[in-house]
C-alpha cells in the first residue's frame, strides 16, 4: 500500500503522523511511504531521517494526497485539504466529527473512508489510540492551569500547593477517565486539594484506592458539580463519550459564580467542550475570559509538546496502520472489531452511531455497507 504523511497545517500543530521507526517497520513489510517535505520539523525530525528509514520525500501536499491510498496524519483535514482527498481514500487520523458538521459533510461528499483514532475501541471499553494523548493533555492541564492562576497571567494569584500557614489551591477534575486520572496524578503531586467527579462508582473506588485521602471522590450530579466548581481555583474538564459531543456539565451559572481569577482548562474542547462557555482557542492565543474566569480551550494541547506526543502517538497508531496496509481495509475491519469501531464514515455513509446522532444524520452500520459482521 502507498501511505501518505502530509505536513500538519492546523494552526500551531507541530506533531506529525509517523516517526522514522514507524516508517522503517511499514517499509520492511513492503509498503511505500510518501512524506511531505518538512512534515517532521515541528517534532524535530528531519527529512533525512525519514529517507534513511525508507520513506520518499515529496515537496507538495497535493502529491501526497494524489498518490497515497491511505493518508496517515494527526489532526482532521483543514478546509484547504478537503479538495485534495480522493473518493475511496482511507483517512486515518484524529477526526472528532461530532462537533464538526462542515468537515463531516466534506468527507461524506468526497466518499472518503474515515477511520478515527479516537473511536477505535477494545472490548473492555478502552480507547487505545486516545490514551497516550489523554495522558499528555491530562498532565499538561494542571501545569497550564497553575501557570494561568499566576497574577501576572491575570489569574487569582494562587499557588496550588500552598505554603505552611496558607491553604492549598483547590482543583476539581470533572471526569475520571484517562485525562482525569492523569490530571489528578499531577495535581496531587503539586500538593493541591483535589476533588474528582465521575458517574462511574467503580472508577471513583479505584481512584480512592490509589490516592486515599489525598483525593476527594464525588458522584457526578448537578449539585455536586456546582459546589465543587464554584469553590475551586482550577477546574479541569475531562469528560468523554466516545465519538459523541461532550456533555455540557459546567453551566454558565457555575462559571458566573466561580472565584474571580479562577481557571478552567477544558480538555474536552475537541468534542465540543464540557463547559457552556467553552470556545476553541489556539496555542498562539490560548485563553479568553468569561465572568472573570480564565478559559484555556486549546483543542490540540499535546501539540505543544510535539516530540513527546508524536512518538507516543506512533506507538499506538502503527499496529492498526500495519493491519490496514497488510490486509486491506475490508479484511482488516472484518478481522478486528476494535478497528471496525474506528470507521466513522464509509463512502458517503455515517457508520458511527454517536456521530450520526450528534449531527442529525442517518446512521448506516458497516453490516449495511456489506461487511457482514452479524
Amino acid at each position: 500500500m502507498i501511505i501518505g504523511v502530509p505536513k500538519e497545517i492546523k494552526e500551531d500543530e507541530y506533531r506529525v503522523g509517523i516517526v522514522p521507526s514507524g516508517v522503517r517497520i511499514l517499509a520492511a513489510h513492503g509498503h511505500s511511504l510518501l512524506v511531505e517535505s518538512g512534515a517532521g520539523e515541528g517534532s524535530r525530525i528531519t527529512d533525512a531521517e525519514y529517507v534513511e528509514a525508507g520513506a520518499t520525500i515529496v515537496n507538495q501536499a497535493s502529491e501526497v494526497y494524489g498518490r497515497a491510498e491511505m493518508i496517515m496524519k494527526v489532526k482532521e483535514p483543514q478546509p484547504q485539504e478537503y479538495k485534495l482527498l480522493r473518493e475511496g481514500q482511507i483517512l486515518y487520523a484524529y477526526l472528532h466529527l461530532a462537533p464538526a458538521p462542515e468537515l463531516t459533510r466534506a468527507l461524506l461528499d468526497g466518499k472518503i473512508i474515515a477511520v478515527a483514532y479516537e473511536t477505535i475501541q477494545l472490548p473492555d471499553g478502552t480507547l487505545p489510540l486516545l490514551v497516550p494523548m489523554s495522558e499528555v493533555a491530562g498532565r499538561m492541564s494542571v501545569q497550564i492551569g497553575a501557570h494561568f492562576l499566576e497574577k501576572t497571567q491575570g489569574g487569582r494569584g494562587v499557588l496550588l500547593g500552598g505554603v505552611p500557614g496558607v491553604g492549598r489551591g483547590r482543583v476539581t477534575v470533572v471526569g475520571a477517565g484517562s485525562v482525569g486520572r492523569a490530571a489528578t496524578k499531577i495535581a496531587v503531586g503539586l500538593g493541591a486539594e483535589v476533588h474528582l467527579i465521575d458517574l462511574d462508582v467503580k472508577r471513583l473506588m479505584y481512584m480512592d484506592d490509589i490516592f486515599g485521602s489525598r483525593v476527594t471522590t464525588i458522584m457526578s450530579n448537578y449539585d455536586n458539580i456546582y459546589e465543587s466548581v464554584v469553590n475551586s481555583h482550577l477546574v479541569i474538564g475531562a469528560v468523554l463519550i466516545p465519538g459523541a459531543r461532550a456533555p455540557r456539565l459546567i453551566s454558565r451559572d457555575m462559571v458566573r459564580d466561580m472565584k474571580g481569577g479562577a481557571v478552567i482548562v477544558d480538555v474536552a474542547v475537541d468534542q465540543g467542550g464540557c463547559a457552556e462557555t467553552t470556545s476553541p482557542t489556539t496555542h498562539s492565543k490560548p485563553t479568553f475570559v468569561v465572568d472573570e474566569v480564565i478559559h484555556y480551550c486549546v483543542p490540540n494541547m499535546p501539540g505543544a509538546v510535539a516530540r513527546t506526543s508524536t512518538f507516543a502517538l506512533t506507538n499506538v497508531t502503527l499496529p492498526y496502520a500495519l493491519k490496514l496496509a497488510e490486509r486491506g481495509f475490508a479484511f482488516a475491519v472484518r478481522a478486528d472489531a476494535a478497528l471496525a469501531k474506528g470507521v466513522n464514515l464509509y463512502k458517503g455513509h455515517v457508520t458511527y452511531e454517536n456521530v450520526a446522532l450528534a449531527l442529525g444524520l442517518t446512521y448506516v452500520s458497516l453490516d449495511q455497507c456489506g461487511f457482514g459482521f452479524s
